[in-house]
C-alpha cells in the first residue's frame, strides 16, 4: 500500500546511521533489525558503495522503516538518472524512501569522480528545480523541459518515462553545514541533515534555524522545513562499550575535522590551531598522535557520551527545541540481545518524550 509519510512537529524521530563500510550483502538483514529495534528510519551515507543501491536493499526488506541517503551525492551523477533511481525507490518502498542529496567538496568531486566542479549553492539548486521537473513528466507521463545555467533536460520521449503514474516523488532533503546552503534548504527541501561536525545545539540555534526560515519564507512557504541532528555520538549498553565508541569517534573527527569545510566547528570554540594540527597529523599518517590534539576535554565539547539508558536525557537536554530528530551511531553486535534490548528502550524513550523545534516561519 503506498502511503506519504507527514513528519510530526511533536515528537523526536530517530535514525539509525548504516556503517559505511557494510558489506551490501548484509543490508537487508541490518535494515529488518533496525526496524525491528523500533527505529523511524535508518540513514544511508555514499563512501564506498552507491548509496541507492543499498536503499534498494533496505526498501526490499522492511516494510515501516523509513529510508532515506544522507546523502547521496548529487554532482557526480545526472538529475535524470538521479530521478530514475529515487523514483523506483519510491514505489518499491510504498513511500517511506527519501532523497538526501549533498555536494561533496571540490577535491573529491573534481579527483576521486572526474566530475566538473562549480559553485554548490547555485547548482543544487538547479539540480532539485530539475528533478521536480523530471518527476512531474513522470506523474503526466509527459514531456519535460528544464534549462539552468548547468543543468538542462529538455528531452523525454514516452519510451524512455516510466510514468504516467499518480504517485508522490520523494522528499528531498540537503546535507548542509554552512548558512548558505542550509537557506536553500528552507528555500527547496523537506528539511537539512546535518553534518556530525556543526551539529552542536548553538549552531542549530544561531546559524541552522534561522537560516531555513530565511529560505522558507523568501519562497513563501507556510510548513517549516525539518532539522535532523546527525551529531556525534558514543554509546553503548556498559561504560567500557561507550569508552570503545569514544576512540572510533576520536579518529573519526580527527579525519573530518581535517577539512576546512567542516573546520569552522573548532573555530567557533576558539581552537583555530587545531584543525592545522589535524591535518598535519592526518597527511602524516601518525594516528597514534591523535588523542594528543582532539584531548578527551575536546571530545567532551564535540561528542555525547553515555550508556543507552543515559542516552534519552542527554539527547534531550541538547536537542529538544532545536531539531526535530536525532541519528544514533551504527548498531553493532557487539553487545548482543541486552545490547539490542536496551537500545530499544533508548530509542522509545527519545520517541516519546520531546519539546518539538518551535515554528518561527
Amino acid at each position: 500500500m503506498w502511503r506519504r509519510f507527514v513528519l510530526a512537529s511533536d515528537v523526536m524521530q530517530v535514525f539509525a546511521a548504516m556503517a559505511p563500510d557494510m558489506p551490501l550483502i548484509q543490508v537487508p538483514a541490518y535494515a529488518k533489525r533496525i526496524e525491528g529495534l523500533g527505529f523511524d528510519g535508518v540513514h544511508i551515507a555514499e563512501t564506498i558503495h552507491d548509496s541507492l543501491a543499498a536503499a534498494l536493499l533496505a526498501a526490499e526488506h522492511t516494510s515501516t522503516l523509513t529510508i532515506r541517503t544522507a546523502v547521496s551525492l548529487a554532482f557526480v551523477r545526472s538529475p535524470m538518472l538521479t530521478a530514475y533511481s529515487a523514483w523506483d525507490l519510491a514505489i518499491v518502498s510504498g513511500g517511506r524512501f527519501e532523497l538526501g542529496l549533498g555536494t561533496q567538496i571540490k577535491q573529491n568531486i573534481e579527483g576521486r569522480f572526474g566530475m566538473p566542479w562549480s559553485e554548490p549553492r547555485a547548482r543544487m539548486a538547479e539540480y532539485v528545480a530539475a528533478l521536480e521537473a523530471i518527476f512531474a513528466a513522470f506523474r503526466s507521463g509527459g514531456s519535460v523541459h528544464y534549462e539552468g545555467d548547468v543543468y538542462r533536460i529538455t528531452r523525454l520521449q514516452p519510451y524512455f518515462n516510466p510514468g504516467p503514474e499518480n504517485i508522490d516523488p520523494p522528499r528531498i532533503w540537503l546535507g548542509a553545514v554552512n548558512a548558505g546552503m542550509c537557506e536553500l534548504a528552507g528555500r527547496v527541501a523537506d528539511g537539512v541533515v546535518t553534518h556530525s561536525t556543526n551539529s552542536d545545539p548553538e549552531y542549530l540555534r544561531s546559524v541552522v534555524q534561522p537560516a531555513l526560515s530565511r529560505g522558507a519564507e523568501h519562497a513563501g512557504r507556510s510548513r517549516k522545513p525539518r532539522i535532523i541532528a546527525s551529531t556525534a555520538i558514543a554509546s553503548g549498553a556498559t561504560d567500557e562499550l561507550v569508552a570503545q565508541d569514544r576512540e572510533r569517534q576520536r579518529r573519526m573527527l580527527a579525519f573530518l575535522l581535517a577539512t576546512p569545510s567542516y573546520a569552522t566547528a573548532l573555530k567557533r570554540r576558539g581552537w583555530s590551531g587545531l584543525a592545522d594540527e589535524l591535518r598535519t597529523v592526518t597527511k602524516q599518517q601518525r594516528w597514534h598522535d591523535l588523542s594528543a590534539v582532539l584531548t578527551d576535554e575536546v571530545l567532551d565539547e564535540l561528542v555525547t557520551s553515555g550508556r543507552y539508558d543515559q542516552l534519552p536525557d542527554l539527547l534531550r537536554a541538547k536537542y529538544s527545541g532545536v531539531a526535530d530528530g536525532v541519528v544514533l551511531p551504527p548498531v553493532s553486535d557487539i553487545d548482543g540481545d541486552i545490547g539490542d534490548s536496551a537500545l530499544g528502550a533508548c530509542v522509545r524513550d527519545l520517541q516519546n518524550h520531546h519539546d518539538a523545534a518551535p515554528d518561527t516561519t
